[in-house]
Formats: C-alpha cells, structure tokens, sequence
C-alpha cells in the first residue's frame, strides 16, 4: 500500500482498487486472501495495533462476516507508516 500512495494522510482508495494491484504485481493467486488479510489488519478486535484504517463495514467481534470489497475502503495506518519508513 506504502507504493501505490495509499498512505494514512491520503484519501481512503476502494478496497477493490488495493487488492487487484497486490494481485497484479505481487500475489497473483487470488482476491480472497489478499482481502482477507487487508481486513484482518483493519479490525481493532484482531491485532493489538491496526496497521490498516479502514472505512466501512470489517466485520465484528460476535462473527459478522466484513463486506465485499467493493463496499469498503482503506489506507495505511499512521503507524504502518512509520514501521516502514525505516525499511
């Protein structure tokens, strides 16, 4: 996300838009793992820290399953930024 500009103080990209350019360039296996995980560092339910801000529905702590991707939105965490920027 940090190389296509999808950085924290930029406007949320269609979650869609993220996965089809990690498939394209660097995992061209399939959408659902891609999202699965991109929806995994959205919820703060699931990791101590989110590395990915989310807007939209990521699911819940009670099971609720997220929303397909053409509903959400994402972009860097301000703290996914700084882990990479000494990368």
């Amino acid at each position: 996300m940090s190389e296509l500009g999808n950085d924290w103080n930029k406007p949320y990209k269609k979650s869609a838009r993220v996965v089809g350019d990690v498939i394209g360039k660097y995992h061209p296996h399939g959408d659902i793992a891609v999202y699965d995980t991109i929806v995994r560092m959205a919820q703060p339910f699931s990791l101590r820290y989110m590395l990915v801000d989310g807007q939209g529905n990521f699911g819940s702590v009670d099971g609720d399953n997220a929303a397909a991707m053409r509903y959400t939105e994402v972009r860097m965490a301000k703290l996914a930024h700084e882990l990479l920027a000494d990368l």
